[in-house]
């Protein structure tokens, strides 16, 4: 039988993991424009905002996950598409330091948030640390927000429910492309991974 909600994101267990919710993905340096205006259309900057602010006020963890490269690319490959193109984007815009790498200001990130970057890859936990720091705090349950359904949340959810968490996945706050694509996937792969809700019912839960 399924937990009840409360149960599943009680705070002393649980964190918002974040992915790739950074300036030059999805916010104002975006170079990515398509997978932008996606998140817009469905309020996901401003849904995963509220979310993470919730989750800090009821005293549960929020761990940023950003996708980074070393100006000289060193330690990365561009061994599938998505990663050539990404690390082909204009100015290095996801230069560590640089602005570009940045979470998005919706985020309202503070000193009690973790960050975890990487600089291979296309999913949060192959190959860092984000797993055994989740263990470390006693997390049991992850909130997955952020992009892409196509990779990178599809990915993060795999990887998680392999490793033994309970998912949790807030549908106006994450993103696909094109948007359909992204509402189907939720409804025939990720609703069979993970418990879906909405934004308004963590706040709700947590408030």
């Amino acid at each position: 039988m399924p937990l009840e909600l409360a149960t599943l994101v009680a705070p002393e267990h649980t964190a918002v993991v974040t992915m790739e919710l950074q300036r030059a993905v999805v916010g104002d340096l975006a170079t990515l424009p398509d997978l932008r205006d996606a998140a817009v259309e469905v309020g996901m900057p401003a849904n995963a905002g509220r979310i993470c602010g919730a989750a800090r006020e009821s005293s549960a963890r929020v761990v940023h996950c950003n996708a980074v490269f070393r100006p000289d690319r060193q330690g990365s490959v561009a061994n599938c598409r998505m990663l050539a193109a990404s690390m082909k984007l204009a100015d290095h815009a996801l230069d560590v330091g640089g602005l570009g790498a940045e979470n998005i200001p919706e985020l309202d990130v503070q000193p009690s948030d973790l960050r975890i970057e990487r600089t291979h890859g296309l999913t949060p936990f192959h190959a860092t640390e984000l797993d055994q720091l989740l263990r470390n705090m006693g997390v049991t349950t992850v909130i997955a927000v952020g992009n892409s359904i196509n990779v990178g949340i599809m990915g993060l959810v795999l990887s998680a429910v392999d490793l033994g968490y309970q998912v949790v996945v807030p549908s106006d706050a994450v993103v696909g492309v094109p948007v359909a694509y992204g509402e189907a996937v939720m409804a025939n792969s990720i609703g069979l991974l993970a418990t879906v809700v909405s934004s308004d019912d963590l706040v709700a839960v947590w408030g």
